[in-house]
């Protein structure tokens, strides 16, 4: 379980044969799991001044990894007692989003994220989101032409973040809400079901 907080941009050595090499200043354990851009990943190799995780070859063909190189962004996972922070965050991504417009407005820049149609429906306004590991707020969502979302990021995330980097038609790995896919789940009848965040608002008032 992680928050979607940041602690280290971590340097990438090497991806070689599934294995990524990277050089941090944390110290995690052999075994340990470790979020990497989002993903959960399992420590399998230590060294001084770093460690290397395993990506299958499905991880690599879910995730976005135009953005396993240079830097990535790394998460421990949460240890009891830790500060919660962020939001509860699995580090199992559901899908890739595409940015389609960057603008900037002064003291913040708003991201727009197009993502496919099936997961639009989990991703709520003034919901929470993570984007590439980064716990995230939503601003608004456009369900019903370019099942995109928009995202208002103050300097410091993007100075802190590969924010910095993203340009339009960028990739980057998303993890819907995981209390809004269950919620939604939870009150669907059939798949066939179309079911807005509004009949779930009434369903939850009559209760």
């Amino acid at each position: 379980m992680f928050t979607g907080l940041i602690r280290e941009m971590a340097s990438v050595v090497s991806f070689n044969n599934n294995i990524l090499t990277l050089m941090a200043t944390y110290k995690p354990k052999i075994g340990d799991s470790i979020a990497i851009n989002g993903a959960c990943l399992t420590v399998i190799e230590l060294y001084a001044d770093g460690f290397s995780v395993e990506l299958s070859p499905e991880s690599q063909n879910i995730l976005a990894m135009e953005n396993y190189k240079d830097k990535v962004h790394m998460e421990p996972a949460m240890m009891m007692g830790d500060r919660f922070e962020g939001h509860i965050v699995q580090g199992h991504v559901d899908c890739l989003g595409t940015i389609t417009n960057i603008i900037n407005n002064g003291n913040s820049t708003d991201f727009f994220i197009q993502i496919p149609k099936q997961f639009i429906k989990y991703i709520i306004p003034k919901g929470s989101i993570t984007v590439d590991g980064v716990s995230l707020t939503v601003n608004d969502v456009d369900s019903k032409k370019n099942n995109s979302f928009r995202l208002t990021i103050i300097p410091h995330t993007i100075n802190n973040t590969l924010f910095e980097q993203y340009t339009i038609n960028s990739k980057v790995n998303i993890e819907t809400d995981m209390f809004a896919r269950y919620v939604y789940n939870l009150f669907k009848k059939d798949d066939n079901e179309t079911l807005s965040w509004d009949d779930v608002d009434g369903i939850i008032s009559r209760y």
